[in-house]
């Protein structure tokens, strides 16, 4: 049976990041349900509007990862919701995998205590936000545990392999770098 992801939006997502995802984990061939925070139509930070598959529910809590894209203010919109910060700290709890990019490991996580005594990545000068006992790593991709983070759009495609890699392998992760050019 198929991994299932779940990629949240909120309204001033980044595009890259969360488009790039979308993409690639349907690629690997893993369900992948975009959800919208506050309805189905969700503009991002540069006005593209995307259609979601349905509004964030409680359904949609039985998945095997959670994706948060950063921009700006989507990452602040993200950290508003109680049912992004409920969903978030049950999946930590199961230790599955949370996955969030730029603005978002900063904004979202670290306020919950998600990267406490982990090793982590973000958006450069965000880091800031950061406990004292989370390591911050100025790499475009950080995994640590069942925390993948990473830094921004250009490190879009990169995070999305990532996260390919722990839900369906690294065989089917590279194939897929390899059919995108990306190796």
């Amino acid at each position: 049976m198929a991994k299932k992801a779940i990629v949240l939006l909120a309204e001033g997502f980044e595009e890259i990041e969360a488009i790039t995802c979308i993409d690639i984990l349907r690629r690997a061939g893993l369900t992948t349900i975009v959800a919208g925070i506050t309805g189905l139509i969700i503009k991002g930070a540069q006005g593209l509007e995307i259609k979601a598959d349905q509004k964030l529910n409680q359904s949609s809590f039985d998945c095997d990862a959670c994706i948060l894209p950063g921009g700006m203010p989507g990452a602040n919109n993200l950290a508003a919701s109680e049912k992004v910060t409920g969903l978030i700290k049950r999946m930590e709890n199961e230790k599955k995998i949370i996955a969030a990019i730029c603005a978002s490991p900063a904004i979202v996580l670290a306020p919950l205590g998600i990267l406490d005594n982990k090793t982590a990545t973000c958006y450069p000068g965000l880091e800031s936000n950061f406990s004292d006992s989370t390591v911050y790593e100025n790499q475009e991709v950080v995994s640590h545990e069942n925390i993948i983070t990473g830094q921004g759009p250009a490190s879009a495609l990169k995070f999305a392999l990532k996260i390919t890699e722990q839900l369906a392998g690294k065989k089917i992760s590279d194939k897929i770098a390899k059919a995108t050019l990306f190796i």
